[in-house]
């Protein structure tokens, strides 16, 4: 997803020494937030970080930041699936609804930072379909389409997913960034 941005992004898996970063937040802004200081503050680089998770609209919202582990703290996806679809079983089609979620935040080493917010929008089916994604993606199901996420491929996935929508607003911020800046260049204009 990150590929024709103009801008060269490195991954955390290039610090062997990268701290650990407790998801202890209770929105996905706060999540993304402190994951991305964290590393700013550690590498002293503009760091870009997400959060991201289902929130159903009859629980109120949950999973929400819990969304990886609903079950339990070494749930799997099937756990996680499981527990919600046990929790909907008797819930009709008209509430079902639920959104997919998620959060980019790029953090400045000087403390400034924006976040970005993407949704994706559809109901929890009853049942798990498909073998493509992770996470919730069986049950994650697109009345538009009349499949679920993971009966989607991954390049369908990322052109219209939440994090696609995120990435999107990510996207033009770079982009008026970068016109700000030529601009300013043209002008010769001190930034």
């Amino acid at each position: 997803m990150l590929k024709d941005y103009p801008v060269t992004f490195v991954s955390l898996e290039d610090y062997a020494d990268a701290p650990d970063v407790v998801e202890d937040g209770r929105t996905f802004l706060e999540n993304g937030l402190k994951k991305a200081k964290t590393f700013a503050e550690f590498t002293g680089e503009p760091v870009l970080a997400d959060d991201s998770g289902l929130m159903v609209d009859y629980l109120e919202g949950r999973p929400g930041v819990y969304s990886s582990r609903y079950a339990g703290e070494t749930a799997t996806d099937e756990d996680n699936i499981r527990k919600l679809l046990k929790e909907m079983e008797y819930v009709p089609r008209e509430e079902r609804g639920a959104s997919f979620v998620c959060v980019l935040v790029l953090y400045m080493p000087d403390g400034r930072y924006e976040f970005f917010e993407g949704r994706w929008r559809g109901l929890i089916h009853d049942r798990a379909i498909g073998d493509n994604g992770f996470g919730y993606d069986p049950v994650f199901y697109l009345p538009d389409r009349e499949i679920t996420v993971a009966q989607m491929s991954q390049d369908e996935k990322n052109a219209v997913s939440h994090r696609a929508r995120a990435f999107d607003q990510f996207a033009r911020y770079l982009q008026h960034k970068k016109q700000f800046l030529d601009n300013a260049a043209v002008r010769g204009d001190i930034i």
